[in-house]
């Protein structure tokens, strides 16, 4: 197993979720009730009323408006870092000092850096972390990786990812939305939807290499990039492209990976199925998702800090997406090693954008 030597595995895990807001309320929150050797037993959100209410209607025995006090509670295990990324640090941090291992929304925060501190301080204190790139346990995603295994296609010969978006609502220009705000979120949507993309990439073809792109912010309100293309290789010299394009006048949603013998097409996050298409004809596969989506992902957690399995949704991995995601994004933001995020007015895309 991944986890390091000195962490003692635990018979059952006992969780706190530090921040419950709208992306636990189905998708995770749940599924620390539902997975085998896993309980939900605390929750905290800075809001004493919300996270009272939250606790209440999802049966969880105690809730905090402080985060150190959840994290101190000697009955919680591990911690669920379920705030926007721009909290992610803090909250890692706090559970790497208490010796708890973490899970950790996606991205894995703002920037490398960030995935870098996160990461050394849980070496130090000799606990696991993992990050929520739940799309690697989905049954269509599991059926993806099954028919690149059996060589379906044959030899994968070319990679193509896009995704369009009509451009999002912002009421307030002055108070974005979190995540259109780099400050919260690290960037635009790209940072929240490509980095599932991204990371799905880095699961079923390997690490992504020799990145370039550019990005772009024309046409919006808010300074953070809102079209982002990138080349790369993955395997042994198979190249790729992909391009997210968030001010687009329709929806799509797809990844292409060509091979020799056929074509493996499927969305990311639409209701679309994966279709093999070969000489022998099509045939579509089409597995429903659980009802929380999540709980494939917090199983495979759970069984890596309980001894029943292995998880392969680390911070190690995550931030391998984040480094990719910097790479296209460093000329947009004038680099992105720094707090990039308190300086929008240095930003040389959104310069050339207003230009």
């Amino acid at each position: 197993m991944h986890t390091t030597v000195s962490f003692k595995l635990l018979p059952r895990v006992r969780w706190g979720i530090l921040g419950c807001g709208d992306v636990t309320e189905v998708k995770s929150g749940p599924a620390f009730r539902l997975a085998e050797r896993s309980e939900l037993v605390a929750v905290m959100r800075r809001d004493a009323a919300k996270a009272a209410d939250y606790a209440r209607r999802h049966g969880v025995p105690r809730w905090y408006a402080d985060a150190e006090q959840l994290v101190a509670d000697p009955e919680v295990d591990a911690i669920y870092v379920a705030t926007p990324p721009g909290a992610h640090l803090e909250g890692a941090l706090l559970a790497a000092r208490a010796g708890k291992p973490a899970y950790i929304e996606k991205p894995m925060a703002r920037h490398t850096p960030e995935c870098d501190a996160i990461l050394e301080a849980f070496g130090r204190a000799g606990v696991p972390v993992y990050v929520a790139y739940y799309r690697r346990f989905l049954p269509r995603f599991v059926k993806v990786q099954e028919l690149l295994a059996a060589q379906a296609i044959g030899r994968l010969n070319r990679v193509t990812c896009s995704l369009s978006a009509p451009p999002p609502a912002v009421p307030d220009a002055a108070n974005p939305p979190w995540r259109l705000d780099a400050a919260n979120s690290g960037g635009g949507l790209f940072l929240d939807l490509g980095s599932h993309m991204l990371d799905l990439l880095d699961h079923l073809l390997g690490p992504l290499q020799e990145v370039t792109g550019e990005a772009s912010g024309a046409g919006s309100p808010l300074p953070v990039e809102n079209r982002v293309s990138m080349t790369f290789v993955v395997g042994a010299g198979v190249p790729g492209t992909g391009c997210w394009d968030f001010t687009a006048a329709q929806a799509a949603d797809s990844i292409m990976l060509e091979g020799s013998e056929g074509v493996i097409r499927f969305g990311v996050f639409g209701a679309d199925p994966v279709r093999l298409e070969t000489n022998r004809g099509t045939e579509v596969f089409d597995p429903p998702h659980p009802a929380h989506v999540q709980l494939p992902l917090i199983q495979s957690v759970v069984d890596d800090l309980t001894g029943h399995g292995v998880c392969p949704s680390t911070g190690e991995s995550a931030r391998r997406t984040s480094v990719v995601m910097d790479a296209v994004l460093a000329d947009y933001y004038g680099g992105r090693a720094d707090a990039f995020w308190t300086r929008p007015q240095t930003w040389p895309g959104r310069a050339r954008s207003e230009a």
